[in-house]
């Protein structure tokens, strides 16, 4: 249960924001109660609007990989600030950015910087349709790519939450226009195609889902993907909002030798600023405008405090031994997790990717949507809230992957495992 102040501050919430949250997933309503509200974050610690201190492993949903308040981050958002915060024109970081990002990701060629990941996986699928003159989409059942309408169809994450398949206010003939696949089956691409693989112009996934809970790819899905939207003219898109150098310096399509058409990212490159960008091929980024005739445009794309604070970001993580650390913390928050299941004869699975994890409340492994399903979220919900008793702030929901920061140190990681210890115990 929240705190008295946080509980004051949601009830204000309330009359003036919609649910008293600015975005769904907050709510805590997959989990029952009410949201702590956060006043400050330091490291990997969450402090709550009481004072009270939480391990969090939340990390703004991904992009705190360095952990919160990084000196580093802070001064550079800070020099940055002294020279203005936007101007509408561009800047010599933003060059470097986009090198950055091709250096990483070679697949990423060209990008454009945007100002949030639901710009990016937007401008991914324009420049799709424009670039192969097709309208068709397909994405995964339970996966999430933003909030455009066309992408709210069978979406996970937030919208699993609230028990709302899909989206009120998203017309018919736009929802049309998106095609579904479950996660991780190769025979559904394939028969997909072969009915009507000439109308599709992209398919988009996770190629790690984070939105349905951590679920790791199938090589031969992914092979299917490939060699499908090869062999029709389509392209394959990987949304590595999530993913992207979180799992491996170059995301995910470099742990997997995944090599996608375009590639969307945000979070980490913006240092956690509100940041984006999709890029690829320059064959098919040269469609965009001013160069090409696909229009897509922002007046806070390359935003120079978000763009000073990625670059400072991404120069940490190119540091020797910083993915090897991530893995080591992952594998010791995925080994408490378990010990501490086990000794209390709680039925989980655990997956994990790097420093994405989720534990999923049942015996079996899942690959889909429909597994993700087939949890016991009534459980979840009271562990969850026995975690928050004790001091770890855990994602609010079955549907979401929870995120380890290089700041998770000895002592967060001891009081974790209190925790974990407790709230199994509570079951």
């Amino acid at each position: 249960m929240s705190d008295p102040i946080s509980q004051e501050l949601f009830a204000r919430a309330s009359k003036v924001i919609p649910g008293g949250v600015n975005s769904p997933v907050r709510a805590f309503r997959a989990v029952g109660g009410e949201p702590v509200f956060i006043k400050e974050a330091r490291g990997p610690v969450l402090v709550g609007a009481d004072g009270a201190e939480y391990v969090d492993y939340i990390g703004s949903w991904g992009p705190m990989v360095l952990g919160h308040a990084h000196p580093d981050v802070v001064a550079a958002i800070q020099d940055a600030a002294t020279r203005g915060s936007s101007y509408g024109a561009p800047t010599e970081a933003e060059i470097t950015m986009a090198e950055r990002i091709r250096d990483a990701v070679p697949t990423m060629e060209m990008s454009r910087l945007v100002s949030s990941g639901t710009e990016a996986t937007m401008g991914a699928l324009r420049v799709a349709r424009g670039y192969t003159g097709r309208d068709l989409i397909v994405k995964c059942i339970g996966g999430y790519h933003g909030g455009a309408d066309y992408l709210l169809v069978k979406g996970g994450s937030g919208l699993a939450t609230l028990g709302e398949p899909d989206s009120a206010g998203v017309p018919a003939a736009i929802a049309g226009t998106t095609l579904l696949i479950p996660y991780n089956d190769a025979y559904a691409i394939e028969k997909l195609f072969s009915e009507r693989g000439s109308e599709i112009a992209a398919v988009i996934i996770e190629p790690v889902a984070g939105n349905m809970g951590c679920i790791p790819p199938d090589p031969v899905w992914l092979d299917a993907i490939r060699t499908q939207t090869q062999n029709h003219g389509a392209l394959f898109i990987c949304d590595e909002v999530m993913t992207g150098f979180r799992v491996a310096w170059g995301g995910a399509q470099a742990l997997y030798d995944i090599r996608p058409d375009l590639t969307c990212l945000g979070k980490i490159i913006g240092g956690g600023l509100p940041v984006g960008a999709y890029g690829g091929r320059r064959d098919i980024m040269e469609k965009v405008a001013p160069v090409g005739p696909v229009y897509q445009a922002g007046t806070l794309s390359g935003n120079p405090l978000a763009v000073a604070a990625g670059l400072t970001t991404i120069e940490h993580l190119l540091r020797p031994g910083v993915y090897e650390d991530l893995e080591r913390k992952g594998d010791q928050v995925q080994g408490l997790l378990e010990q501490h299941a086990g000794a209390a004869g709680v039925p989980i699975t655990v997956q994990r990717v790097g420093s994405m994890v989720t534990a999923f409340f049942r015996d079996k492994p899942v690959r889909n949507w429909d597994e993700s399903c087939d949890t016991d979220r009534e459980a979840f919900g009271r562990w969850h809230a026995a975690l928050l008793e004790n001091g770890v702030y855990w994602p609010c929901s079955q549907f979401e992957a929870a995120f380890i920061s290089l700041a998770h140190d000895a002592e967060a990681l001891e009081k974790t495992g209190r925790a974990f210890k407790a709230a199994f115990a509570a079951l």
